[in-house]
Formats: C-alpha cells, structure tokens, sequence
C-alpha cells in the first residue's frame, strides 16, 4: 500500500507531462514542408515585383523617345540615341530610382528607329532581359536566365 508521500510523489510526476520526441520530431517534419512550399512561392513573388520596374521604365523611355522623335525627326545620330546638341537630360538612359535593371539604347534603320533595352542587374532580377522599339514590339529574349524569344514582357509564366 502507497502511503500519503508516495502518493503526492505520483500524482506531481503525472502532471509534469512534457511533449515526447516523437511529437518533437513531427511538429519540426511539418514545418520543413510548410516551408519547402512557402519559400519558392515568396522568391517567385519577389521576382515579379522586381520585374515590374523594366516594363514600368521602357514604357516611360519609349514615350520620351517618340517625343524626341516629333521635335528632332529622328531619334538620334551616330549610333546613339538623342545625342548630339538637343540630347535630352535622360538621354543616357541611366534611369533615377532604378534598382534592379539597366537600361540601353541603340538606333537602328539610320536613325530612324529604335531598341530599347532593360537587363536585370542586382536581386532576382538578374537574369532577365526585356526590349522594346519604335513600332512598340515589346519583347523577352531572357527570362530566369533562360533565353526565350517570345514577343511581349513574360512576368509570371512562359506564355504570353
């Protein structure tokens, strides 16, 4: 027969329940797979925000660049676009707030046209390559490091 102590002793030792290491171990298996789900789906919503600032720049770069066209004829001289005496303020197309993307500018058809450029350069932008001319053809020729040739801006598949 237990006496009163032993008793006490039993029942503290019954409430001082913890969890075991199987449980343990199930709870840590669950959170590696939530996150082997979360994590690619957060790096390709990260990409795509970035992304967004090359077509957000070559549409505004294109409108700049036929305006330029209405008020000098031409886009540019010498290879390069809207240089010379009336070369704009951003005619060297280093575009301010830019953080993930390079922009360029070449002239094609004697000046009488254009191809806008926007290359992935920092983030998960890097591997990324965008253009756009004067008939507004918007194209990617890389994309997650892929090259592609597909004829608009790919932002979330492989399909236009």
């Amino acid at each position: 027969m237990l006496n009163s102590r032993q008793i006490c002793r039993l029942k503290a030792h019954r409430s001082m329940r913890g969890f075991t290491l199987i449980e343990l171990m199930i709870a840590v298996a669950i959170v590696g797979i939530l996150a082997s789900i979360a994590l690619p789906s957060y790096q390709d919503y990260v990409r795509r925000g970035q992304v967004v600032e090359a077509s957000s720049f070559l549409a505004d770069y294109r409108v700049k660049m036929e305006q330029y066209f209405q008020d000098y004829k031409g886009y540019g001289t010498a290879g390069t676009c809207t240089n010379g005496a009336n070369a704009p303020a951003w005619g060297n197309f280093a575009a301010v707030g830019a953080k993930y993307f390079t922009f360029t500018c070449e002239l094609t058809n004697a000046g009488m046209g254009y191809k806008l450029t926007a290359t992935g350069s920092t983030g998960a932008a890097i591997g990324h390559i965008y253009t756009v001319n004067q008939d507004n053809t918007q194209t990617t020729t890389k994309f997650k490091g892929s090259i592609v040739a597909k004829g608009c801006w790919l932002l979330r598949g492989s399909e236009c």
